[in-house]
C-alpha cells in the first residue's frame, strides 16, 4: 500500500526547515546540548509532572501536597520564564545549541523573581499595599524580565504594547484631554503588576495554570500517540479520490488536528507536509496550495474544543460555564470549515481537477454514504457518550466511574488485538510517492482506538459535569496509558517474541510527550503573563473608558463603523501574536469598547457574541500580510511567495471575516435565543445556504461562472438569510418598550432561559448623561431579587422610581459597566409579530432560480 505520508520526496521543501519554524514559533528554536540540554530537557518534565500533581485529585484524597491556586500560578510562571529565556534566543544570530551566560542569569532571575512570591507568600498577604524595599526590587526585575521573554518568545508586538502601557501609567499626568490620568507611583505600579492578582498573575495566568495546560498536554500526547498521522490519513482515505480530493483532505484533516492544536503554525506544517504537495501534484498552483492550507490551519483555532486555549479564556471573561462556550462557538466554526471545504470544491471546478486514483474503486453512492457516515460518526459519538454512557451515573450512583473504566479498558484491548491483525500503514516514511488513495476502512481500523480518550474527556465534561481541568486531566492519564500500552500489546497479539523493546519505546514516547507539552506552554504562560501587564494597566488607570470615548469619537457614533475600526485594531494588534495572548489584548483593550457603544445604539449585544469577534479577528492576523505566520510556513512548504500566499488566504478568510459581523446583529447563529428544535433547525438550515450563497458571490461562481446580476443576487440571499429580521424590523418593531414601574412584578413572569432586557439612564467617562441598552441573563428560577442576582444585580424601587442599587464586582451586569446609581427608564418586551423567518422563503427561491439557470448554462 502506498504511504500517506510520501510527498515530502518530492524535494520541494525541507523538514528540518519547516520544524525549525514551528519551534521559532512555539517551543523556541534553540536546541541546547550536553549537559544544559539535560537540564532543559528535565525542567520541561518537571513541569508537566508538577502540573500533573495540582490537576489530580490525589493531593486532597491524601490531605498532602495541595497546592493553591495562587502558589501555583507562581510555580507555572517560574517554570515558563526559566524554559523561555533558556530556548528562545535573543538574537536571529544568536547560537542555537549554545546557552550564554547573559540567558542564564536572566532565566535564573525570572524564576527566582516568580519563586520569590512563593516564599513569601504569607509575608506579602499579611501587608498588602505596603511593600518592601525587596519587594519593590523583585517586583520591577520579575517585569522586565518578563517583557524580554515576551520579546523572545510571543514577538516583539506584545512586548511594545506592554511597555507602553507601562509608560502611559507614569506620564498619565502630563497626558492630553481624555488620555490624562493622575497617573502611580513605582511602588503601587510595582504591586499591582508583580504582587497582587491584578497584574501578571491575574486571571489569564491563572486560566493557562489550571486549565490550559492539561489540554496542551492531552493534545500533545494524541499527537504522540500518533493520532495527528491518523486524522490526516483518515480524512485522505475519505476524500483522496473526489475532485480537488487532496485539499479537501487538507482542511478536513486540519480540522481534527485543529480541534487538539494549540498553535496555527504547528497545524499548518502537521497537515501542509502531506497535502501541499499533493495539492500541487494534482493541479493547484503553489500560491493556493499555500493559502487553502494557510486558512484551514488558522482556522482550527476556532475550532471546539479547545479554540488555541482561548476558549478557556472567554468562559472566565464573559463568565459562562465552558460548555456554553463550545455550544456558541461551534456552528460558527462548522460554517467556516464548510465554507473553505466548497472553496476547494469550486477552484477545482474552474481548474477542471480531479482526485487521484483508489486503491479499491467504489461508486459514487459508497463515497457520498461513507462521507455522510464520517460526519455522522462524530455526531453519534457524542451522543453515545452523553446519553449512552449518561445513564450509568443515575443507575449505579459512584460505582459508575469504576463500571465505566473497565468498559473501555476492555473497548481498548479488543480494538488493538483487531488493529493486531491487519498491518500497519506506515505512518513514519516521508520518502516515498503516492499513487493511489487508501482505502477507508483499512485505514480506520488503524487508529479507532485514539477515540477512546476523546469519548473519556466528553464524558468528563458532559456527564460528570467535572471541571475543564480535571477533565482534561482524566484524558491525559487515558492518553498515558494508551502511549505506554499501545505497542506492547499490538506486540502481545502479534505473538511477538520482543515485548521489551515496544514497552520500552512507549515509555519514551510518554516521558517526552511530557517533556514536549511543556516546551509548547513555555509560550502560552509567557504571553497570559505578559498579557497580565496590559490588564492591570486597564485596572489601575482606567484607560479601557478611555478607549471607548476614543473608538466613539473616531466612529462618529456610528455602530457598524465602529466595527470596522474594532475589526482593523484587532487584526493590527494580533499581528505575530500567538493565538492565546491575541485574544487577551483585543479582549481587553476592545471588548469593552464594543458593549459599551452597542449599548449606547440601541443593540443589546450578548457578551459571548463580543468576545467571539474580537477572538475571530484578532486570530485572522496569523494569515494577514505581512506578519502572517502561518502564511509563512505554508509557502515554506509550497515554495510560493509567502506574501501572495498571505493575500491569497486572506482571500479565502473573508467568509470567516463576515461571520463575527454577523453574531453581532444577529446572535440566532451562536445558538442563542432560539425557540425549540425547529428555530434551530431553520437557523442551521439558513445560515449554511448564506454561507454557500457567500462563497458563491466572492468566488464568482456557484455552478458555473455567475453573471454580473447573480453575484448581487447572491449578497443579497446572503445578508437575507444571515439577517432575516432586518427586514421584518423595517415593518414592525422587534420590542415593546414597557415602564420600569412594578419592575420586580415584571422579573417574576420572565419565563426561565429568555433574557431580560433593560433600557437606563447613565453617565459616561466625562459624566454626561447617556441612554443604553443591556441584556442580562437572569436566574431560571426564584425570587425576582434571587434571578436579577445571577445577573449580579440589586435593584431599588423607591416610589416607581427604579435604579441599580449594587452591582457585584465581576458578574455580568459588572462587564456590561452598569453602576450604581443608574436609572431603569423602561423595559424591553418582545412583540408579538410574525416570525422573521417567514423573509427566508424569497430567498430561498431566489436562489433556486440561480442554481437551476446555472446548471442550464453549465449543461449547454
Amino acid at each position: 500500500m502506498a504511504d500517506l505520508n510520501g510527498p515530502a520526496a518530492s524535494g520541494d521543501f525541507d523538514v528540518d526547515k519547516l520544524h525549525e519554524i514551528v519551534a521559532e514559533a512555539d517551543t523556541g528554536g534553540r536546541k541546547p546540548v550536553g549537559l544544559a540540554g539535560k537540564l532543559v530537557f528535565l525542567t520541561a518534565l518537571a513541569w508537566s509532572l508538577f502540573q500533573l500533581w495540582y490537576a489530580s485529585p490525589i493531593p486532597f484524597i491524601i490531605n498532602m501536597g495541595v497546592v493553591s491556586d495562587g502558589i501555583a500560578r507562581f510555580i507555572h510562571l517560574a517554570f515558563a520564564l526559566f524554559l523561555a529565556l533558556l530556548t528562545f534566543p535573543a538574537f536571529k544570530s544568536s547560537s542555537r545549541e549554545r546557552i550564554p551566560l547573559a540567558d542564564w542569569a536572566l532565566a535564573v532571575a525570572g524564576a527566582a523573581c516568580a519563586l520569590y512570591l512563593v516564599v513569601f507568600y504569607r509575608d506579602i498577604a499579611q501587608r498588602p499595599g505596603l511593600p518592601t524595599t525587596a519587594d519593590l526590587v523583585v517586583s520591577i526585575i520579575g517585569v522586565l524580565v518578563l517583557l524580554e521573554a515576551a520579546r523572545r518568545a510571543v514577538g516583539p508586538a506584545i512586548t511594545v504594547i506592554a511597555g507602553l502601557m507601562l509608560v502611559y501609567i507614569f506620564v498619565g499626568p502630563w497626558m492630553p484631554g481624555l488620555l490624562g490620568h493622575k497617573g502611580a507611583s513605582l511602588s503601587r505600579a510595582s504591586s499591582q503588576m508583580w504582587l497582587t492578582s491584578e497584574g501578571v498573575f491575574g486571571v489569564a495566568l491563572g486560566v493557562s495554570t489550571n486549565v490550559v495546560f492539561m489540554f496542551v498536554l492531552f493534545g500533545t500526547l494524541l499527537e504522540k500517540a500518533g493520532a495527528g498521522g491518523y486524522f490526516i490519513q483518515l480524512a485522505f482515505s475519505m476524500l483522496g479520490r473526489y475532485r480537488g480530493g487532496p485539499a479537501k483532505a487538507g482542511v478536513v484533516a486540519s480540522g481534527l488536528t485543529g480541534m487538539i492544536s494549540g498553535s496555527s503554525i504547528a497545524n499548518v506544517v502537521t497537515t501542509g507536509t502531506f497535502t501541499i504537495p499533493l495539492m500541487k501534484k494534482v493541479g493547484y498552483s503553489p500560491v493556493k496550495a499555500g493559502a487553502i492550507e494557510c486558512a484551514a490551519g488558522v482556522n482550527g483555532q476556532i475550532m471546539p474544543p479547545v479554540m488555541g486555549a482561548a476558549a478557556f479564556l472567554i468562559a472566565e471573561y464573559v463568565g459562562i460555564p465552558y460548555s456554553e462556550v463550545i455550544k456558541h462557538a461551534f456552528l460558527p466554526a462548522i460554517l467556516t470549515y464548510g465554507s473553505l471545504f466548497y472553496i476547494v470544491d469550486i477552484e477545482a471546478m474552474k481548474m477542471g481537477l480531479k482526485g487521484l486514483p483508489a486503491a479499491r474503486h467504489a461508486s459514487r453512492l459508497q463515497g457520498i454514504a461513507r462521507a455522510l457516515m464520517g460526519i455522522a460518526g462524530f455526531i453519534i459519538l457524542c451522543g453515545l457518550v452523553y446519553y449512552g454512557i449518561g445513564w450509568t451515573e443515575a443507575a449505579f450512583g459512584a460505582a459508575a466511574s469504576w463500571i465505566v473504566s473497565a468498559v473501555m479498558v476492555a473497548v481498548y484491548i479488543g480494538l488493538i488485538a483487531h488493529r493486531a491483525r491487519h498491518p500497519d500503514l506506515p505512518l513514519e516514511d516521508m520518502q516515498s510517492d503516492i499513487l493511489s488513495v487508501p482505502h477507508f476502512g483499512e485505514t480506520a481500523r488503524t487508529g479507532l482506538h485514539f477515540l477512546l480518550p476523546v469519548v473519556l474527556l466528553i464524558w468528563c465534561l458532559m456527564v460528570k459535569e467535572l471541571s475543564p481541568g480535571l477533565s482534561a486531566f482524566w484524558g491525559a492519564v487515558a492518553l498515558m496509558a494508551l502511549l505506554v500500552t499501545q505497542r506492547p500489546l499490538t506486540a502481545f497479539f502479534r505473538k511477538e517474541k520482543d515485548l521489551i523493546t515496544p514497552w520500552k519505546q512507549g515509555v519514551h514516547d510518554l516521558v517526552d510527550g511530557l517533556a514536549s507539552s511543556a516546551r509548547n506552554m513555555s509560550t502560552v504562560g509567557i504571553a497570559t503573563a505578559a498579557a497580565g501587564i496590559i490588564v492591570g494597566t486597564v485596572l489601575l488607570t482606567g484607560v479601557g473608558l478611555v478607549m471607548t470615548e476614543l473608538v466613539e469619537l473616531i466612529s462618529g457614533g456610528s455602530f457598524l463603523i465602529m466595527l470596522v475600526f474594532t475589526a482593523l485594531i484587532c487584526l493590527v494588534l494580533g499581528m505575530g501574536m500567538p493565538t492565546t495572548a491575541s485574544y487577551v489584548v483585543v479582549a481587553t483593550l476592545m471588548a469593552p469598547v464594543m458593549v459599551d457603544i452597542a449599548a449606547q445604539n440601541d443593540l443589546a449585544v450578548p457578551l459571548i457574541a463580543v468576545h467571539l469577534f474580537v477572538f475571530y479577528f484578532g486570530l485572522m492576523a496569523d494569515v494577514t500580510p505581512p506578519v502572517g505566520l502561518a502564511a509563512y510556513a505554508a509557502a515554506a512548504i509550497s515554495g510560493a511567495d509567502p506574501v501572495k500566499t498571505g493575500f491569497q488566504g486572506f482571500k479565502y478568510e473573508v467568509r470567516t471575516g463576515l461571520l463575527p459581523f454577523i453574531f453581532i446583529f444577529n446572535s440566532g447563529l451562536l445558538l442563542i435565543d432560539l425557540k425549540g428544535p425547529l428555530d434551530t433547525a431553520i437557523v442551521i438550515l439558513a445560515s449554511v445556504a448564506a454561507m454557500v450563497a457567500f462563497v458563491a458571490a466572492t468566488q464568482n461562481w456557484l455552478l458555473t461562472k455567475n453573471r454580473w446580476y447573480e453575484t448581487l443576487a447572491l449578497l443579497l440571499i446572503t445578508f437575507t438569510l444571515f439577517r432575516p429580521g432586518f427586514w421584518l424590523n423595517m415593518i414592525d418593531k422587534p420590542y415593546v418598550e414597557k415602564p420600569a414601574t412594578g419592575f420586580e412584578q415584571y422579573v417574576d413572569t420572565v419565563p426561565a432561559g429568555t433574557p431580560l432586557r433593560l433600557k437606563l439612564a447613565s453617565t459616561n467617562y466625562n459624566g454626561d448623561d447617556v441612554d443604553k441598552i443591556v441584556r442580562l441573563d437572569i436566574g431560571k428560577e426564584g425570587t425576582a431579587a434571587q434571578r436579577l442576582d445571577a445577573a449580579g444585580l440589586m435593584v431599588s424601587d423607591f416610589g416607581g422610581d427604579v435604579s441599580i442599587g449594587a452591582v457585584r464586582p465581576g458578574s455580568q451586569a459588572d462587564k456590561f459597566r452598569l453602576q450604581f446609581g443608574d436609572r431603569i427608564t423602561g423595559i424591553l418586551a418582545s412583540a408579538n409579530r410574525p416570525s422573521r423567518n417567514w423573509f427566508m422563503l424569497p430567498a430561498f427561491a431566489l436562489f433556486a432560480l440561480i442554481i437551476w439557470m446555472q446548471r442550464r448554462r453549465r449543461t449547454a
